[in-house]
């Protein structure tokens, strides 16, 4: 695992939340804030642990999970770097109604209620952005409630891929671009919430199809038009 530390307010003000914070806010932020470095597969948080703050992701992946009393497992959100959790939790004054675990080495800030309280009262902005957040998860939340109740499991397949930031093929005529799963296929298969063996048949459809190629998390999708264009069949 990395051991650096790193200068809290550079990181803070890269952050869409705190980016437009003057460097004396961004000091305040920063005095009630701590890094946390975790390891791979160890937990940040449990299910029903009190939220005292917000956390962000400086390096790493940290999975945001749900389990059913029978044990399974659910995946609610993948957090990459430059991402937070936890805002809204913190004001409701809730606990936790997820669990929290790195799937890499991480480093992560966690940025006291009080830091953040102080924040938005001398920032009225700095509340905006907050709403802004917050509102943005709910609508997310909202894509995926209906894309569990209303989108076959081969839409969703596609919807994430077109949805993740891809580079260009070498050797590829355009528009050709590659994605790399952001977890294993059975992580990535719970966030979409199929099996991993049902994600596992969409994509050797979609590749018999000729709409993607399969090089283990690596995706070549060699003509996304095609690939969107699949959706409404």
């Amino acid at each position: 695992m990395q051991k650096g530390k790193i200068r809290v307010q550079d990181f803070l003000a890269r952050m869409p939340l705190f980016n437009e914070l003057s460097e004396e806010e961004l000091d305040r932020v920063a005095l009630g804030t701590t890094q946390q470095q975790v390891a791979r597969k160890e937990m940040v948080f449990h299910c029903g642990d009190p939220c005292t703050g917000l956390h962000a992701v400086v390096y790493g992946q940290i999975k945001l999970s749900v389990t059913s009393p029978l044990g399974e497992e659910k995946v609610v959100r993948l957090v990459s770097p430059g991402d937070s959790f936890g805002e809204a939790l913190m004001f409701l004054g809730k606990p936790y109604f997820v669990s929290a675990q790195a799937l890499s080495d991480s480093l992560l800030l966690h940025v006291t209620k009080a830091a953040i309280v102080d924040g938005l009262r001398t920032d009225p902005d700095f509340a905006c952005k907050m709403l802004a957040g917050m509102s943005a998860r709910l609508h997310a939340l909202m894509r995926d409630v209906e894309a569990y109740s209303l989108r076959t499991g081969t839409h969703r397949v596609i919807s994430y891929l077109l949805a993740q930031k891809g580079e260009p093929e070498p050797g590829c005529e355009e528009p050709g671009r590659r994605v790399l799963l952001e977890a294993g296929k059975k992580m990535v298969a719970s966030r979409l919430n199929l099996t991993p063996e049902h994600f596992s048949r969409i994509l050797h459809e979609l590749g018999t199809r000729g709409l993607v190629t399969i090089r283990g998390r690596e995706i070549l999708i060699p003509d996304p038009s095609k690939l969107e264009a699949a959706c409404a069949y």
